[in-house]
């Protein structure tokens, strides 16, 4: 059966929301899009999303992960260092803010048939106001910021989706920089998640292990 227009948009619908949420790579999706555009029937179509979530639909979460102590962010040690990067721009590509890097007090992302990633969860941070506009067309954006940051989200979607998602506890901080995350997605997507990175993950087991060790310890003292 013959495809319809609002059939492939569907499906690129799909295929911008997997960008954004990192299932796919910019390479793959750029494929897929190609491929979606130039599909004429139902059969051509239905692989190119075979393997990937509806637009929407809920991922379960893993499970939450423990909840830092005070010292396990210090984010006064992360304010006030000078920007190395006040925005990102990418047209039939992609682009990716992460690792140690320091955020303007303004910033903005913009992306057109295209995907980036903004990392906040080992990013440092020019002020302790901090703006992030988020602006797609036809394209997928991720923020992944970590669960004690206070960063409020208020986009805009059309014919697209604007939202967040926690993937781990939300424990704001309060001496936290306050992230204002805003924007538009035009028949794309921008997702922001709650997660922590790796490292953040390995501190805190570190920081666990230790105070089981030093309660061990402790206890062996007192027997004696």
């Amino acid at each position: 059966m013959r495809a319809s227009d609002a059939e492939r948009e569907r499906v690129a619908e799909t295929l911008r929301e997997a960008v954004a949420e990192g299932r796919l790579e910019m390479e793959e999706f750029e494929q897929r899009l190609e491929a979606t555009y130039r599909a004429r029937t139902h059969g051509e179509l239905e692989p190119i999303v075979r393997d990937l979530p509806a637009p929407g639909t809920a991922v379960a979460p893993v499970g939450a992960a423990p909840v830092p102590t005070g010292s396990a962010v210090r984010w006064a040690d992360r304010i006030g260092k000078p920007a190395t990067s006040g925005g990102a721009f990418a047209i039939w590509g992609g682009f990716g803010r992460r690792g140690n890097w320091t955020v303007g007090r303004k910033f903005t992302a913009f992306t057109m048939w295209g995907g980036g990633e903004i990392d906040l969860r080992e990013a440092d941070f020019e002020d302790r106001e901090v703006v992030i506009r988020c602006c797609t067309i036809m394209g997928g954006m991720r923020v992944k910021v970590p669960p004690e940051l206070n960063a409020q989200v208020k986009g805009i979607g059309i014919m697209g989706g604007f939202r967040e998602q926690s993937k781990d506890a939300k424990t704001v901080s309060p001496d936290s920089p306050r992230v204002r995350i805003t924007g538009f997605a035009l028949m794309g997507g921008v997702r922001v998640e709650r997660k922590r990175s790796k490292a953040q993950k390995q501190r805190l087991r570190d920081a666990e292990r230790a105070r089981l060790e030093k309660g061990r310890g402790s206890s062996g003292r007192s027997e004696d």
